[in-house]
């Protein structure tokens, strides 16, 4: 059985938080402001709906595959 330690799962915590976080504000982003960041509406919506745990599948940046 593996052992964490504590400081390990209060980081974990707060990656879960700050990608919740970053999900729901991006959610809120207008059109315009999607568009300067480079991705769609659509795009966004499918990030922004995903669980707190899980990892994007989309690399920093890059959004044209998701």
């Amino acid at each position: 059985m593996p052992r964490f330690s504590l400081a390990q799962i209060r980081c974990q915590l707060r990656h879960y938080h700050q990608r919740r976080r970053s999900r729901r504000q991006l959610l809120t982003l207008d059109d315009r402001l999607l568009e300067d960041i480079g991705i769609t509406r659509t795009q966004a919506q499918k990030e922004g709906c995903k669980p707190f745990w899980q990892h994007s599948s989309c690399k920093r940046g890059s959004y044209e595959n998701c």
